[in-house]
């Protein structure tokens, strides 16, 4: 079992529309929502690999049961912890031209609840192959919670992957998690100069086992300690970018799981982060994106 964490849960709400006037009427051709957040995303993206997870996080008022809702309707098995302040909304504007996202801060957290979910979070690992942490964090958790949590699977024998921006990441790699798994821009904010090589070897002397930076359409880079690899994309897919990242992380974590070579596991991961930018909605991904890149990513 994958086990997914996600702090700051959210109602994702998707508006497809074919142009966007920013300061006139929209007519919004599509409306999607459902429970959403990074680690939601990835649960998502496992489950339709037939993977076995369970989503914990927090959620909390009118949004979190929401959320709790959805998940149930989708038939992701659930464990969030409740909090007194209600959940947070996104809402992504998705265009011809791409995607614009308004992200909530989320709800204000108490130092009591966190330590629940926490307790909770220590007992689910007994029956965890792997763990997804990843997201943003609500107001009040403190911004080296997610190396604790990685250092508390750790300890528990638990291989744990880490997805996050900010303070977040540049505490995470003393949770010696065994990936951390930035994007350019957020590799150059939590190591700023040098290239992305030396960024990610910087992470890893800090803790991290592995590196994995995401480059939109130049592929990935993965710093581990079995070498330096890349994978490149043979074509650029268009579409909505949201969630991209979440289902490459499902990639990683499967890989994890299955203990499979890093070449092939970022040649999953690339592919399902494209093919997940040809599905409207975080959280999916097209299948025949999938099977058509997959076997053209080149690794080197």
């Amino acid at each position: 079992m994958i086990i997914t964490v996600t702090l700051n849960a959210a109602l994702d709400v998707t508006y497809e529309v074919p142009s966007v006037d920013w300061h006139g009427v929209n007519r919004v051709g599509g409306v999607h929502r459902r429970a959403g957040g990074k680690g939601v995303n990835v649960a998502r993206v496992l489950a339709a690999l037939g993977q076995e997870v369970l989503v914990t996080g927090l959620a909390g008022g009118p949004t979190g049961q929401a959320i709790e809702h959805d998940l149930r309707a989708a038939g992701l098995p659930a464990a969030l912890t409740g909090v007194a302040a209600d959940s947070r909304t996104t809402l992504v504007v998705s265009e011809a031209r791409g995607a614009t996202l308004f992200n909530e801060p989320g709800p204000e957290v108490t130092a009591a609840e966190l330590a629940a979910f926490t307790e909770q979070y220590t007992s689910l690992l007994a029956d965890a192959d792997a763990v997804v942490i990843s997201g943003s964090l609500p107001r009040g958790v403190p911004a080296d919670v997610y190396a604790t949590l990685a250092s508390l699977a750790a300890g528990a024998g638990v291989p744990a992957i880490v997805d996050a921006d900010g303070d977040p990441l540049r505490h995470a790699p003393a949770g010696r998690p065994a990936v951390v798994k930035p994007n350019a821009e957020e590799l150059a904010r939590a190591v700023p100069g040098g290239t992305p090589a030396e960024g990610a070897q910087a992470l890893r002397a800090r803790g991290a086992e592995a590196v994995v930076v995401s480059m939109g359409a130049d592929g990935l880079l993965a710093v581990t300690g079995e070498g330096t690899f890349r994978a490149r994309m043979p074509y650029t897919v268009e579409g909505n970018p949201t969630g991209a990242g979440d289902s490459l992380v499902a990639g990683l974590a499967l890989g994890l799981v299955e203990g499979s070579p890093w070449p092939d596991r970022l040649r999953r991961a690339a592919a399902l982060g494209a093919a997940a930018v040809a599905a409207p909605v975080a959280g999916d991904f097209d299948g025949d994106v999938y099977a058509d890149i997959h076997p053209q990513i080149i690794i080197t």
